[in-house]
Formats: structure tokens, sequence, C-alpha cells
């Protein structure tokens, strides 16, 4: 579809999987945007499709149980929000029906996955968008706008530590088959979205990392926001990944990369931290990513040259606008031809990435585990 016939009608467009992320995010921004109209919802699960029926957006959307009841000839695109192990099946099926997708993240758990999404993107002709949401945030683009005139960018650390926020405790969040990880996966994903613009295509030469798990099944870590638990007892399932992840990468070209990555802490507030440090200053940006109630009051940043740190003016917006602004986004996208393959590229480097940092943190282990065997 050409970017004419974009903005002639909306956007017919299908949601697959019908969970927190559809249901808070998705579909309620997607019912009141022009550009796009909701023709299919969909989800194997009863109750799921029960529980969207009975929200405004979802309450005369044809419901769907299976993938392959989507008719391409009736969709133009399909927004892909299913649990972290079904987004590759799910999303290269749609990719080979010629069906444009946008693949919430993590896009993909292994290497593997990322090249069966090239191959899908290339056999149905049909593009692959994914990104954070996150770029699309006002203090994040102040925070490019400034980082585009820091001189050469020597090194970046960007962390994300909830006070709070384990999600699903018990559930497919916290078992590694179903999840790919902890932390590193979910929010870690984010910040190396958030380094993009600011390495430009560069890959990582070098990766280690640790992670730890202190608090994945305290009580009172819970996401309790997400309506996952009521703060009681988790679910019954294993909790077998990391609540916690560091990691220090060296890019191909001499950069370094500082990624902190907590689902909980000892904090007593979600804070996002983003540094960026160039040849002539450097910059901070303080903020709250994500939609916990426990965030900081505002988003605040700064610029350091010279000795001096000076506050710089930022907006600070109502919660998941930067969703808004991404929808904004899609339809340009979705119909220029350089956006095919541009996701891919991205999603190899970050999936690259992540996997170096969980095989240094095993590695790291090992050792001391023999050493008490």
């Amino acid at each position: 579809m050409s970017v004419r016939s974009y903005r002639e009608r909306p956007i017919r467009t299908a949601v697959v999987g019908l969970g927190w992320a559809a249901g808070s995010i998705w579909l309620p921004r997607l019912a009141r945007h022009s550009a796009f109209t909701v023709t299919a919802a969909v989800d194997p699960d009863e109750s799921s499709r029960a529980a969207i029926a009975a929200t405004p957006a979802g309450a005369e959307l044809p419901l769907l149980a299976a993938v392959h009841d989507i008719d391409p000839a009736t969709v133009d695109l399909a927004v892909v929000a299913v649990p972290n192990h079904l987004h590759c099946a799910v999303a290269t099926e749609l990719l080979a029906k010629g069906i444009p997708v946008f693949l919430e993240k993590p896009v993909c758990l292994t290497s593997e996955e990322a090249e069966r999404l090239a191959d899908a993107e290339r056999s149905g002709g049909a593009v692959l968008l994914a990104g954070s949401a996150a770029r699309y945030r006002a203090d994040v683009r102040a925070l490019y706008q400034i980082g585009a005139r820091l001189g050469h960018i020597r090194h970046i650390e960007l962390a994300w530590v909830r006070s709070r926020g384990v999600p699903d405790r018990g559930g497919w969040f916290t078992q590694r088959a179903l999840a790919g990880g902890g932390a590193l996966v979910d929010l870690g994903w984010h910040l190396f979205d958030i380094a993009v613009p600011l390495l430009g295509s560069t890959t990582f030469r070098h990766a280690v990392g640790t992670v730890s798990s202190d608090f994945i099944t305290q009580t009172s870590s819970g996401a309790a926001w997400r309506g996952d638990d009521d703060g009681g007892e988790a679910r019954s399932g294993s909790t077998d990944v990391e609540d916690t992840a560091r990691g220090f990468l060296i890019t191909e070209d001499g950069r370094s990369v500082v990624l902190h990555a907590s689902w909980a802490s000892h904090e007593a507030l979600d804070t996002t931290r983003i540094t960026i440090d160039g040849s002539g200053g450097s910059a901070t940006l303080h903020c709250t990513f994500g939609f916990s109630p426990n965030r900081l009051e505002r988003s605040t940043l700064t610029r350091t040259v010279d000795g001096r740190t000076r506050p710089v003016a930022v907006h600070t917006e109502p919660v998941g606008t930067e969703y808004d602004r991404q929808l904004d986004a899609l339809p340009a996208l979705l119909a220029d031809p350089a956006e095919r393959g541009r996701a891919i590229e991205e999603v190899r480097r970050t999936i690259g990435a992540i996997e170096r940092v969980y095989t240094s943190a095993r590695v790291a282990r090992e050792p001391r585990q023999r050493e008490y065997s």
C-alpha cells in the first residue's frame, strides 16, 4: 500500500494477543487514532477474548481464535503482543502470508529466531516493524538533540531500575522457557533500543555481564500496578530468570556502553537514567520509563561542559504519550520501502548483545558452582 492509500483510508489493523499490553496500550490507542481502524482481535484463550469484548475498545470487534483465521485481504497491519516465546512463530506466520507486522519487544529470543524473521519478511514481501516506544518520548528526543552537539560520543550509560515491578510472578514472564530471560530481555531491550540512534549501525566487539535474582520471589516486589497479582502469593510456575542484569559492552569502533536493568531493587522509586559522554561534553536524563506509579515526579535533563552543569528545559508528558506518538509514525514507516530489513538489522545487534551478556554471566557463575558442588 502506498503512502497516498494510507492517507485515503485508515489502516485496517489486527491485534494479535489480548493480554495486558493489548488491553492497556494498543487497543485503546488504536481505537481513538484516526489513522487506524481495528478490524480483528486474536487470541486462542477464550477468557482473554471475553475480557477484551467487555471493554469499550473491544466491544464490537471480530474476535478470532487463531492467526490463520486472519484474511490478508482485509488487514493492512498486525500488531503482535503475544507472550515472548510466541513472537517469532506468530510474526513469521503473518509475514509469510504477506501481512505487515508491528512486533512488540522483545522482537525475538535468539539469533536463530532473528534469521527466521528475516526469511519470512523476504519470502512474504511484507515489512516487519519493531522498536521501543521509549524513542518517542519527548525527554528522550530532547536528549538526542543534545547528544548531537556533544562531539564524538565515547560512552553511554543506560539504566532502568524499578523499586518494585517483577511482572507476572510465577507466570510466563518469570519462566526462561517462555520469556527468554528476565529483566535484561524485558527492560534491557528498551535500553538497547535507546542506544541505536546514538551508536548508529556499529556492532559490539565485546560484551560481559552479570545477573542476579535477589528480589524476584519477594512478595513486595511484584508489579501490582499491572494487575498480574494482588501483592499476595505468586502464581505456581517457576521463577528461573534474573530480576537484575548489568552489562559492559564495547563497540567495533571503540565506544563503551554500560547497561543496568532491574525489575526490583532497594530504591524508593522507579528511575531511568541515561548519560551520554562525548568529546564536547556530557548530558544526563533522569526520568521513569513505563507505567509504574512508583515514578519520579518529572523528567530532568542536564548538560555538562567544561565543569559547568546546566539544566535543559524538557517537557514531562502524560504516561504513555510515547505510544501515541509511535502510532503517529507507523503509517509512513509502513509505506516506506526502505524500512524493509531495517528492523531486522537492529534486532540482530540487540539479541546478539543480550545473548553474549547472558553467556558471560553464565560462565562467571560456573566456577563458583563447581567449587561448592
